[in-house]
C-alpha cells in the first residue's frame, strides 16, 4: 500500500532529523499568498522556476486555481492569511494544459455514476440546490479563469487596500510564467 511506503519513509526521515533544514515560522518570509492548480507537474517546477523556498509564501491549491464565489474555502484561506500571517500579495497561478479546462460537468457526473455513486443521491443533491453544472465546469482559457479568480479576490469587500493581486500563468513543459495582470 503507498500510504505504508509513505509512513515507513515518514518514520526514517523523523528519526534521521532530516527536518531540520525545513524549518521556520509561520510568516511567509516574502508576505505572500500563491493561489495554484493542484496539478501533480507544478509540485516541484513552480517554486524553482519563481525561486520560492520553503517558509517564503502560504501556498494554496485546488482544481484549476479556480475561484468562483466571494466567500468559498479558498478566499477564507486567503482572508486568513492577510490578516493572521501578515500577507500583504496575492498571486493567482493557472497553467496551460490544466485538466480543468474544458471539463463537461455531464460526463464528468457520468463518471460518478460509472465510479459507483448511486444516480439518485445526484439528483437528490441537484434538488436540493447544487447545481453540478456551476461547480464542476471548466473553462475556455487559463487566462479568462485566472481572471475571473483575481477579480473575484481584488473586488472582495473585506480585502484591504493595501494588498496587492496579480495573475499569472505557467507553461508546466519549460516553467516559463506569463503575467496576466498584475498590481503595483
Amino acid at each position: 500500500m503507498r500510504l505504508d511506503e509513505m509512513l515507513a519513509f515518514n518514520k526514517q526521515f523523523v528519526a534521521d532529523k532530516k527536518y531540520e533544514p525545513y524549518k521556520t515560522d509561520s510568516i511567509p518570509n516574502k508576505r505572500m499568498v500563491v493561489f495554484t492548480c493542484m496539478e501533480s507537474r507544478l509540485v516541484e517546477l513552480l517554486p524553482r522556476a519563481l525561486n520560492i523556498h520553503n517558509g517564503d509564501v502560504k501556498m494554496l491549491k485546488n482544481a484549476g486555481a479556480i475561484i468562483r464565489k466571494p466567500f468559498d474555502t479558498m478566499v477564507k484561506s486567503i482572508l486568513v492569511a492577510i490578516y493572521e500571517l501578515q500577507a500583504e500579495e496575492v498571486t493567482v497561478i493557472g497553467h496551460h494544459d490544466c485538466g480543468m479546462s474544458h471539463i463537461d460537468p455531464k460526463s464528468f457526473t457520468n463518471k460518478m455514476i460509472e465510479k459507483g455513486i448511486d444516480e439518485q443521491i445526484i439528483k437528490t443533491l441537484e434538488n436540493g440546490g447544487i447545481n453540478f453544472h456551476e461547480e464542476f465546469h471548466g473553462f475556455e482559457t487559463v487566462e479568462e479563469s485566472v481572471m475571473q479568480s483575481v477579480n473575484i479576490i481584488r473586488n472582495h469587500p473585506l480585502l484591504p487596500s493595501y494588498v496587492k493581486v496579480h495573475g499569472l500563468v505557467i507553461d508546466p513543459a519549460t516553467g516559463k510564467v506569463d503575467v496576466v495582470t498584475r498590481q503595483d
